[in-house]
């Protein structure tokens, strides 16, 4: 269920082509959605300075993109066919499903991460735990469900088998490549792989919007170190993962560290710290940084025959290296980017805007241009100087309805700019009316001017 405090901002993004529900025309298809014409601008914006400031702009980087469906036995070497699971537990009354942990945690005041299914039935039953949706105190026992997709192959596998599993997360197709990296390119420990992809799972109470649903994409990256250098490494990561959050304009205020406890670490990690974000339904995991050790080379030599060993050629050492886990989520991403930038302001005339205060970097729309009214010859001024911009920004033209309402158009898809033609442009000395957005204020610029102008104003 989408949160009060949330409403506002779903309403927006579908209002405004940002995010569909997926399916509406059948009565929707739950957690799924539609990125629509700006949503899609938007995520592509986010993921393509992530892929310049994290792979493009270092020399320790390279990229992958690898496949949604690995053999099945890359994922019993990770441990995901075994220990990728989570505690449901059914309502005998109203047959509605949910989680354990989230069942405890929302009724009570106890941190259920981590705990087994018969602590987490004990604390259901002492403390007569409600269903949520009727009420009732009458549950099924509690029980493991394994959060991934299976599908059926064509083809039977090389162990006989013909189930496949969507990947419940993009870091193994870079394990499974690691030995083709490494004879292909010109890699020397401490390097980088970064990938980009689609991810699914089947969880048991998404929710929250996009915050948590079954397909989605992670921005991912496996970092290769010796294990000598990975507490400084993962202090190096932790900061460029905060310095990502101010380069695409989030709150400091709004972003906070959460170490997990040794006792609670995923299988696979020695230590890992969530970025958490002060979203409006409540605090939750906008980023990961976890350190995995060995663990997935190892596991994946052992289950193929395979050496994935590291061969450095100037020690003359062969070593299997360990590795920092940076993930970013780019839903979640998107979605703290709309509760940040998302402001209802009053105006001093008393007036009410809606105005997304995104970040130039990655909004949908650079500049918007219009003109001062539908006629010509300002039409044909305005398409003239709409072409002109487009070669160089995201651009849109408008010349529906009154230019107020144009302005209130765009403030609400967090254009930065707008550029307005109007009867001086024609009559007196070629200039342009240019709005910024956050203070709505207007200068006056050549055209000629314009395109330097707002490159630095959009830098």
């Amino acid at each position: 269920m989408i949160q009060d405090s949330l409403k506002p901002i779903v309403a927006l993004a579908k209002r405004r082509g940002f995010i569909y529900p997926g399916s509406e025309i059948y009565g929707g298809f739950a957690n799924t959605y539609s990125f629509g014409p700006y949503g899609v601008e938007l995520k592509k914006n986010i993921k393509d300075l992530w892929w310049k400031t994290f792979v493009q702009s270092r020399r320790d980087m390279v990229g992958l993109d690898g496949p949604i469906l690995l053999h099945p036995k890359a994922w019993k070497a990770s441990g995901h066919l075994d220990g990728f699971n989570d505690a449901l537990i059914d309502c005998k009354a109203c047959k509605g499903r949910f989680r354990c942990d989230h069942l405890i945690e929302e009724a009570t005041s106890i941190d259920a991460d981590g705990l087994t299914i018969p602590e987490m039935t004990a604390l259901i039953q002492k403390h007569q735990i409600k269903c949520p949706k009727c009420g009732a105190k009458d549950f099924t026992e509690a029980r493991h469900f394994n959060l991934m997709f299976s599908t059926q192959m064509s083809k039977t596998t090389s162990d006989g088998g013909d189930v496949a599993y969507l990947r419940p997360e993009t870091a193994q197709a870079i394990f499974l490549d690691f030995k083709n990296i490494i004879d292909t390119m010109r890699v020397k420990i401490p390097f980088g792989v970064a990938q980009i992809g689609k991810a699914f799972r089947n969880e048991i109470t998404p929710g929250n919007f996009v915050f948590r649903v079954i397909e989605f994409e992670q921005m991912e990256i496996e970092y290769f170190v010796r294990e000598a250098a990975w507490e400084s490494t993962f202090e190096t990561w932790l900061k460029s993962m905060h310095d990502w959050c101010d380069l695409i304009g989030l709150k400091k205020e709004h972003i906070h560290e959460k170490e997990h406890p040794q006792e609670r670490l995923s299988h696979y990690s020695k230590r890992t710290v969530d970025l958490v974000y002060d979203f409006p339904f409540g605090t939750s995991e906008l980023y990961g940084l976890a350190y995995r050790t060995d663990f997935d080379l190892k596991q994946h030599m052992e289950f193929s025959g395979q050496n994935l060993e590291y061969l450095d050629l100037e020690a003359k050492e062969k070593f299997i290296p360990h590795v920092i886990e940076p993930t970013f989520g780019v839903e979640r991403t998107l979605l703290a980017l709309l509760c940040d930038a998302y402001e209802e302001e009053t105006l001093e005339n008393g007036e009410t805007r809606t105005v997304l205060h995104l970040n130039p970097r990655i909004a949908p729309v650079k500049v918007a241009v219009f003109p001062l009214m539908k006629k010509e010859p300002l039409g044909s001024k305005a398409q003239d100087v709409f072409h002109m911009l487009r070669a160089h920004f995201t651009c849109e033209y408008d010349e529906s309805g009154a230019i107020g309402k144009r302005y209130r158009r765009q403030d609400e898809l967090g254009t930065p700019f707008c550029v307005t033609i109007d009867f001086d442009t024609l009559e007196k000395d070629d200039t342009v009316t240019l709005r910024d957005r956050d203070s709505m204020k207007q200068e006056r610029v050549k055209i000629s001017e314009l395109v330097e102008t707002l490159r630095a104003k959009l830098s």
